[in-house]
């Protein structure tokens, strides 16, 4: 195994070794209980093709990261929205394949834990409302396990390798290393967890991405958020001067940078989902519209069930389909 170079010296022919077959192997280090020992976590990727390789450089315009919040989650959870949008995109004259997506799944690493005590505490005690309790569990448990006072939480630091490995995916297998504008599309939960992710990765902290990695993986190419039900702002509570992510990235060039845009998503009905520009005058200044849509149907749409229901909602796919496609143009 070969310890490599920056992929982009691959890609773009420099160094010594433009032949050699290589592999990046990532280590994280994170800090574990009090004698601060050192867990290593590391994420091997796919060999970088050699420049002698006939391999097809990537033609897409476009990768988007999309990243789920609380509720029941399966790993294919993200698949009809692809599809409604990609389709949406069709109809705009975009071709199916100008988009790379990957989304990030990582609600196997609380999920079972929360299914097994309320099916221990539904067997000991009368609990009504099972539907709207198994979501406040997800939602109250999934915010209490993701947190970094003083250390990140052991689930803080394994959602953010998700984050990693999704991101290398993106940018090594849907990309083939070509980088391009990216979206990340982060629902609930997942807009805060992305929010930190970014924020530890410009910060240069273990918990971000790693320091040695390329631009895009660094999210230097962040050219778009897309949060939908977001509860941002309520994660913020506790810092009197509260601080966003920089946005947008800083190595976009200057006709992508002028379509960059943060759009936030919530529908009045959704208690988990809040405008995110209130919150200070620098969110203000990065978030460009916090956008009412009225997701659901006839029934959840009034209630707060609406908070699961923006994934294929005409009234949320639409504008962001088009938001998509600007950068296609």
């Amino acid at each position: 195994m070969v310890d490599v170079r920056d992929e982009r010296d691959i890609a773009e022919g420099r160094g010594s070794h433009e032949t050699t077959m290589v592999y990046r192997r990532r280590t994280v280090r994170v800090a574990r209980g009090p004698s601060h020992s050192f867990a290593h976590i590391s994420i091997e990727t796919d060999p970088a093709p050699s420049l002698g390789s006939s391999k097809e450089l990537s033609l897409k315009k476009l990768a988007v990261l999309v990243v789920h919040g609380v509720g029941s989650q399966s790993d294919d959870y993200a698949d009809a929205t692809i599809e409604e949008l990609t389709s949406r995109l069709a109809n705009q004259g975009h071709a199916a394949d100008s988009i790379a997506w990957e989304s990030v799944y990582w609600a196997d690493i609380l999920e079972p834990r929360q299914l097994a005590y309320l099916t221990r505490a539904g067997e000991t005690n009368e609990l009504d409302w099972p539907t709207l309790r198994s979501l406040v569990v997800q939602a109250l448990g999934d915010a209490a396990a993701y947190k970094f006072v003083d250390s990140p939480s052991s689930t803080y630091v394994a959602i953010h390798t998700r984050i990693r490995a999704a991101m290398n995916r993106l940018y090594t297998q849907g990309l083939n290393r070509e980088a391009a504008p990216l979206i990340v599309m982060a629902h609930s939960l997942g807009s805060q967890i992305m929010s930190c992710y970014i924020w530890d990765t410009q910060s240069g902290m273990l918990t971000g991405a790693d320091t040695a990695s390329t631009h895009f993986e660094r999210m230097e190419w962040l050219a778009g958020m897309v949060t939908f039900g977001s509860p941002i702002p309520l994660f913020t509570f506790a810092d009197a001067d509260p601080k966003p992510i920089r946005f947008p990235g800083d190595a976009i060039p200057g006709i992508v940078r002028a379509k960059a845009k943060w759009l936030n998503y919530y529908d009045k009905d959704d208690v988990l989902g809040y405008p995110i520009r209130p919150i200070s005058d620098g969110y203000s200044d990065v978030v460009d519209a916090d956008i009412e849509v009225n997701v659901g149907g006839l029934i959840s749409a009034a209630t707060p069930k609406s908070h699961i229901k923006y994934w294929t909602d005409n009234d949320f796919t639409k504008p962001v389909a088009q938001f998509l496609g600007s950068f296609l143009e």
